[in-house]
Formats: structure tokens, C-alpha cells, sequence
């Protein structure tokens, strides 16, 4: 049987549900909010055999499933015959804390009262005693930011590194092509040796030993690579220990075929050397090496000169208008 395990998330409204359940998205876990609790059993055979590796599952069941929420006690009993491991996880908060939440949201509570929120509140606690009595985790959730509330239920429900919880993927582009939406940083290696005004080396594309030796080699790229890894070194354990899941690095230069993806390589290299998963995506390295006349030699000096220009002229200049 796969090893399925299942994290179950309850409390009071207003406690942080939905951040939670967010949380265990990014760190991994299939989630499925307001399931009706008689049904835990039959979602469990659905994952135990579906084709896809589902063997973490994150669940949100609360009051808001009105008399299904009743049988989450004994849903949970029939897992634990069943052999599957869970987790209880109840979020709990000061009432002027949930108060102030529903006031600042203007959220409806799912309860009714005639007193009120006070009073619904107060009612939902009555009503969830014994549920938070059988909780493996209580979080008072008063103090707690998102971002800290997710670090705490990643130290709580997994055993890895902060860097295993941030996704980092790095991408090569081209500025003529348009800048990637998806960047959180970008770099502008445009300023290091180009490698396109060379003969021996234009037609060949970063991934290859002699433009790679052409960048980095040269007294600039050697050092504003040092500087950039020394950025990034600092950086990603900042990023990670704030809680963020993804991270996605921009390496641009004219044309994203040679100086970017020779750049992005040396990135993604470092980044997994720290610990980091990674992905790399060399986005614009299919466009041909050379004009679409033919010749590799077309125009070298006005090229190299239109580079240096504002958008609108170097259009005119590599367009011959």
C-alpha cells in the first residue's frame, strides 16, 4: 500500500484555514477544502489508487459543512483502522482577535447568533471542544502572520530544509523577444562579451565550452559572475526562511541564445549546489544564429552599435529603414 499520509486542518473560523491550506499546497500536499467528512474514506481509496503519486494530502473540514461536520471524530477512527497515517491540526486565536478579522473582512460567520459575532464565535468554540480536545497539533494562530504561519506548519508536518520548500526556476531570454512576466528578479548581462560579432562562435549557443570560456573568462564576466553568485548566495536563504515557494530568476541579453544562457547555467549550477530545486528554461535559444539572409556577416559594426541604443533607433537601424 502507498504510504498515504494525511494532514487535516480544523478550528475556529477566522483562525487562518484557508492560509493554512495554502501552506501545505506549497509544500507539497494535494488539497481539497470543506470535504464533507463521511467521504475522507472514499477520497483516501481514490489516491491509494490513482496513477498519479498522491501520498500527501491536505484536508480543511470545519463548521462551515453544518451536520456532515459532525462525523470528521469518527472519520478520522476509520482511517486509523484503515492503517493510514493523519494528522489533526486545530487552528485556535483570541476571540478580539477573530473579531477584528471578520470586522476587517466583513466576512459572514458561518454560525448565526443573535448576539452577534461574539456569539457565534463563542458557540463555535462550545461546538468544537471536543474536536480540539483530540487535536495532535493546537496552533494559536493570534501572532501570526501568513508567511510565519506557514514556516511554523512546515517545521510541524515536515522534516526538510527550508531550502527544499523554495522552487527555483531560471530563465534565459532575449530582450528583443519581451521580458518574462513570471520574473521575480531579472539580470541584464547585455554589457559582457557578446559572442555573436565573433565568426567561431556565433552559430554555437551558451550550452556550448567556447562561449562559455568567451563570457566567463573574460575579466568582466569572471567578475560580475563572483558578484552575482555572492548576490544569489546571500539572497535565496532570505527568501526561503520568509516563506516563499517560488522564485523565478530572469537572465537576459539581446538575443537569448548565447551571453543568458551561458549566464543561466552558471546560476542554476549554484543554486543546486545550495540546495535548492531547480529548474532551467533556456526560453528563446531556438531562434537562429545567424539573419534570416544567410549571412552571418550582415551589418556587424551597426548591429553592435544599435545595441547601445534606445529601443525605437535600434528597430530603424536593424530594419534598414
Amino acid at each position: 500500500m502507498r504510504n498515504l499520509q494525511f494532514v487535516v486542518v480544523t478550528g475556529l473560523s477566522g483562525a487562518g484555514k484557508t492560509q493554512a491550506l495554502r501552506a501545505l499546497e506549497d509544500l507539497g500536499f494535494f488539497c481539497v477544502d470543506n470535504l464533507p467528512p463521511a467521504l475522507m474514506e472514499t477520497f483516501a481509496e481514490l489516491c491509494l489508487n490513482s496513477r498519479y503519486e498522491i501520498d500527501r494530502v491536505g484536508l480543511v473540514i470545519d463548521v462551515r459543512g453544518g451536520e456532515f461536520f459532525m462525523d470528521l471524530l469518527g472519520a478520522l477512527d476509520v482511517l486509523k483502522r484503515r492503517g493510514i497515517w493523519y494528522r489533526l491540526v486545530y487552528l485556535d486565536a483570541d476571540d478580539e482577535v477573530l473579531l477584528r478579522r471578520f470586522e476587517e473582512t466583513r466576512r459572514k460567520h458561518p454560525l448565526t447568533s443573535e448576539e452577534g459575532i461574539s456569539g457565534s464565535i463563542r458557540d463555535e468554540r462550545s461546538m468544537l471542544a471536543a474536536v480540539r480536545s483530540r487535536a495532535d497539533i493546537v496552533v494559536d494562530t493570534t501572532q501570526l502572520a501568513p508567511h510565519l504561519l506557514k514556516r511554523k506548519l512546515a517545521g510541524l508536518l515536515t522534516h526538510v530544509a527550508p531550502s527544499e520548500n523554495l522552487l527555483v526556476q531560471v530563465i534565459s531570454f532575449g530582450f528583443k523577444h519581451g521580458l518574462p512576466a513570471e520574473c521575480d528578479l531579472v539580470f541584464d548581462v547585455r554589457f559582457l562579451p557578446n559572442p555573436h560579432y565573433e565568426p567561431g562562435l556565433r552559430q554555437l549557443s551558451g550550452l556550448d565550452a567556447e562561449v562559455k570560456q568567451f563570457v566567463g573568462g573574460s575579466e568582466i564576466g569572471a567578475e560580475y559572475l563572483s558578484r552575482l553568485r555572492d548576490f544569489l548566495t546571500y539572497c535565496l536563504p532570505q527568501y526561503a526562511s520568509e516563506g516563499k515557494a517560488y522564485l523565478t530568476i530572469g537572465i537576459g541579453c539581446t538575443g537569448g541564445r548565447h551571453r543568458s544562457v551561458m549566464v543561466g547555467e552558471e546560476v542554476a549550477g549554484w543554486i543546486r549546489a545550495l540546495g535548492y530545486p531547480v529548474n532551467v528554461r533556456h526560453r528563446d535559444l531556438q531562434h537562429e544564429a545567424i539573419p534570416p539572409d544567410g549571412d552571418p556577416a550582415r551589418l556587424p559594426d551597426i548591429g553592435r552599435e544599435a545595441e547601445n541604443m534606445s529601443d525605437p533607433e535600434a528597430r530603424v537601424i536593424r530594419e534598414g529603414n
